[in-house]
Order: C-alpha cells, then sequence, then structure tokens
C-alpha cells in the first residue's frame, strides 16, 4: 500500500504525472481537499488493498494549503508508505505553457495577471515543497521524458537498493536537470578528433578500444566507481531511493558514453536497479 502526493506550479506537468501513475495502477484523486488527508490515510489503513495518488496543489483554499504541513507529518500519515513528489518548472516556461494551450492559471482574475499568479502560487506552496522527498524540474521535460521518470521513480517505492541512473550528456548542449552528482571529463583525450572514430559512439567497439588505451581514461573511471562505492550508502543511508549520476564530455558522443557504460555494467553487478540513459542519443 502507498500514497503519492503530486503538488507543484500550474502547468508543471501534475495532471500528466497523475495519469502516468494511473496507466501504471495506482487509483488517482485530482484536486483533492488537503482537510480530507486524514480521511484518507484511514481509509487506506482500514482498506489495504489499493495504491494512491493524491494532487495537491493551488486549487485548494489557501487555509487548506496551510494544513498540509501538519497532516503530513502527523504521525498516522508518517507511518503509512509515502512520496511527496513536487513538480516546478522556470517561470518563463510556464507563461509560454499557459500561452500555448491558453489555459487559464487557477490564481488569476482581473486583478492579478499571469506571471503575477504564477509568483504568488508558488509562495503558495513554498512549505509543501520543502517538504517534499522528490522534486522534479519539468523545464526541459517533454511528455516522455517526464513518463520515464516518473516509470522509473515512482512506480514502486520497495527497492532493495537506490535506483541508480547514470546519464551521459554534453556540455555543449547545458547541463542536465534532475541530476545528483556531475563529473566533467572534456580533459580526456577525445575521439572526436580522430577522422574514423568521429562518426562513432562510446557504444561503437572502435571508440571503446581508443579510449581504453589511454591510462588516464582508465584512471577517471577508476576514481569515479571508488568515489560512487564509497558514498553511495551514505546516500541510501540517508534515505535517498534514488540517485543520478551524470557525466558529461563535450558533445556526449564517445567520452561520456563509453564511460557512462562502464559504470552501469560494474553498478548493476552491484545493485538491484541500476540503468543507463545517453541524453544527446536519446537512448
Amino acid at each position: 500500500m502507498r500514497l503519492i502526493i503530486i503538488s507543484g506550479s500550474s502547468g508543471s506537468g501534475k495532471s500528466t504525472a497523475l495519469n502516468i501513475l494511473e496507466d501504471i495502477g495506482y487509483t488517482c484523486i485530482d484536486n483533492l481537499p488537503a482537510s480530507l488527508i486524514p480521511s484518507l490515510v484511514e481509509r487506506i489503513k482500514l482498506f489495504d488493498d489499493k495504491n494512491y495518488a493524491v494532487s495537491i496543489d493551488a486549487r485548494n483554499t489557501e487555509t487548506e494549503l496551510e494544513l498540509v504541513p501538519y497532516l503530513i507529518q502527523a504521525p498516522d500519515f508518517a507511518a503509512l508508505e509515502h512520496q511527496l513528489v513536487f513538480l516546478d518548472a522556470e517561470d518563463d516556461t510556464l507563461l509560454q505553457r499557459f500561452s500555448e494551450t491558453r489555459r487559464r492559471h487557477p490564481l488569476s482574475d482581473k486583478q492579478t495577471n499571469l506571471s503575477s499568479a504564477i509568483v504568488k502560487e508558488k509562495q503558495l506552496l513554498s512549505s509543501i515543497i520543502d517538504l517534499a522527498t522528490i522534486t522534479i524540474d519539468t523545464t526541459e521535460m517533454g511528455f516522455h521524458d517526464l513518463r520515464d521518470f516518473i516509470k522509473r521513480n515512482l512506480s514502486t517505492l520497495e527497492t532493495p537498493n537506490a535506483s541508480l541512473l547514470f546519464q551521459s550528456f554534453g556540455f555543449k548542449y547545458g547541463l542536465p536537470r534532475n541530476t545528483d552528482f556531475i563529473f566533467d571529463v572534456r580533459c580526456l583525450p577525445n575521439p572526436h578528433w580522430e577522422k574514423a572514430l568521429k562518426p562513432l559512439t562510446g557504444n561503437d567497439q572502435p571508440v571503446k578500444d581508443f579510449l581504453a588505451q589511454h591510462s588516464e581514461v582508465n584512471e577517471m573511471y577508476n576514481d569515479i566507481r571508488d568515489y560512487l562505492n564509497k558514498w553511495l550508502p551514505r546516500f541510501e543511508a540517508n534515505n535517498r531511493s534514488y540517485l543520478t549520476v551524470a557525466i558529461g564530455c563535450t558533445g556526449g558522443q564517445h567520452r561520456s558514453v563509453y564511460l557512462c557504460n562502464l559504470l552501469t555494467e560494474y553498478f548493476s553487478a552491484k545493485l538491484s536497479d541500476v540503468q543507463s540513459q545517453h541524453r544527446e542519443l536519446r537512448v
């Protein structure tokens, strides 16, 4: 039995997140009045047969929202297996989304324009974000990105180890969001400057052979591996269930992909939930 509370800014993807959870088997309630949380918890305790996901956001009254921190820290709620997930995006992105969809912001009216409504909403929800167990920045996320994130991080809350994702990326395309560690490997020999290797990626054997022959590449791999071996247990002990490690080179095609794959292979032999993702290869 699990309960997931979805909150966040209007336009950040809360409804999409709730729909995705419904698709994977959760009983979902949109815009639950916060004062009904104790009743829902009691219902869950009496009928331990379903997983629930509910959204609580600025469509609640201010009085209701003020109750949320007290209600979710109450003993009955704290004893329930739960996650509080907060979705947000940059203000400019939220403005653009509302303009494109022509939806009305729940806090906008004749006295409050859209920009002011976005700022006001974040102020109203500030006490909730402080309690979030997972925060998702959807500024650069499309539907499929958000779906994959939710399925990986929220489809189950019971894992013997932290869920570990290795992600390669290219610095020239910007830093990845929603990551816990970033390692810069641009100092390593670059296959991009080898004519035969330039069109290939770190998934291809000639690139693997080229990188494996350089001692500094192996040293970088060993240092990252040893660092994670030392500190991952500390994060798990601090109740961190999901960790993302980003490996970046210039274009995200060769060095970062190669090291990401090596680390995924190594930690897959040690942990039960290890995945890899190559942002610039869309894999």
